[in-house]
């Protein structure tokens, strides 16, 4: 009876844990994937793939900015760089566009300044430009032309992956004039409900996983385990040793996106290097479950290449921010990431959640009034069985206007 309710108990903290941290950073979710809506409602994907012909400095950069525009989602990102590569995009700029789209977009950074602060987004923003140049730099020495051939012919074979459907639907606004104008005429406010209701559906998942897994380190790990796996004790060996250790961590945690911030946080607390903590979270794109997509996608032999060319690059990237910013004195130092147990006050934090759930529900409401609907959310994962034949020209946007 004693160990029944000592077990209640822990599992309590654990989810007590859990429900705090997911308090503090609803609102800053629903801002972030409105944002990223608003954007992804006049970007077309179209357009994304004619903007990436090459890798040329020019169109890389374009490509970075074509991520940040769009989905945070993990899977979401490889399956549209798959698609893209597959419609003729250059492999490279499909690389940095999956990198940017999960580590330059809003929803990270809000999300990211809350838990951790703005030192961790502030490095965030900084390293990925960093990890993209790196990448680019490893590509040209070491990707051949007969390894993305092969890839390219791996990826034209069309085997499913997750969030397949999703990657191929483009429900942007297609009115004429500015983004601005589009995005308040009707079809570009439905477009938006569209994307937040489905970037939502694709995300869910990893942001509870992430945040559950959170609560249960945080209740039941000791930071004694976290210092001395981190090395905590001996600072100079642990501003190297973080960012190597990070991604395997994040290989075997199975949580990307934003989900893997609440995981950061606890790391952090526990005593991993400022480094460790931004490798970990560019480290979504190289999990366990990820690492399958790009051997069904492009081969095991470029499996294999990705992850060690984004394992070398995450962990460089990570270094050089580490000691960027502590020569500049702007690292954070204080293990006061909010990490906290659940309790609901009258404060801003609380009145932010119920003014943005508002917002979030009428775009829920749009979508749903305006002929989205669970069929819709359904062919996210496999569009052929409802009818939705994927990659085909002129049928890439659903038909529900």
């Amino acid at each position: 009876m004693l160990l029944a309710a000592a077990i209640a108990h822990q599992i309590m903290r654990a989810l007590s844990f859990a429900g705090g941290m997911t308090w503090e950073i609803l609102w800053a979710l629903i801002l972030g994937f409105t944002l990223s809506a608003a954007v992804q409602a006049v970007v077309s994907k179209r357009e994304m793939r004619r903007l990436m012909p090459d890798d040329s400095p020019r169109t890389l950069l374009v490509s970075a900015g074509l991520g940040a525009a769009s989905s945070s989602c993990s899977y979401a990102s490889v399956a549209l760089a798959r698609s893209l590569v597959r419609r003729g995009a250059d492999f490279t700029a499909a690389m940095v566009f999956e990198l940017a789209s999960t580590n330059l977009v809003f929803e990270l950074g809000i999300v990211m300044a809350l838990l951790l602060g703005w030192q961790f987004v502030a490095g965030e923003f900084v390293g990925a430009p960093v990890m993209i140049v790196l990448l680019v730099v490893l590509f040209r020495l070491f990707l051949s032309r007969e390894l993305v051939d092969g890839a390219r012919e791996e990826a034209q074979k069309g085997r499913p992956g997750s969030m397949e459907g999703h990657a191929e639907m483009d429900m942007s606004a297609d009115a004429e004039g500015s983004w601005w104008q589009r995005l308040g005429t009707s079809q570009g406010f439905t477009a938006m409900a569209d994307y937040f209701v489905m970037d939502w559906a694709a995300i869910w998942r990893d942001i509870a996983i992430g945040l559950l897994a959170a609560g249960a380190l945080a209740a039941w790990v000791p930071h004694s385990f976290w210092q001395g796996l981190f090395l905590a004790h001996h600072p100079t060996l642990a501003k190297l040793w973080g960012p190597l250790i990070a991604p395997l961590v994040a290989i075997i945690s199975f949580v990307c996106s934003v989900g893997n911030v609440p995981l950061a946080a606890v790391l952090w607390n526990g005593g991993i290097s400022f480094g460790g903590v931004l490798t970990f979270i560019f480290a979504d794109l190289i999990i366990l479950p990820i690492l399958h997509i790009y051997k069904k996608y492009y081969g095991w032999k470029m499996a294999c290449f990705l992850l060690a060319s984004f394992y070398a690059t995450m962990v460089a990237t990570g270094i050089i921010v580490e000691f960027l910013f502590l020569g500049l004195g702007i690292q954070r130092t204080t293990r006061d990431a909010s990490v906290v147990e659940a309790g609901v006050s009258w404060n801003y934090t609380t009145a932010l959640d119920i003014i943005f759930l508002a917002a979030g529900t009428v775009l829920v409401w749009r979508y749903f009034t305006r002929g989205g609907g669970l069929k819709m959310l359904a062919m996210m994962n496999n569009p052929m069985s409802h009818g939705h034949a994927a990659g085909q020209h002129g049928q890439e946007r659903p038909t529900k206007r």
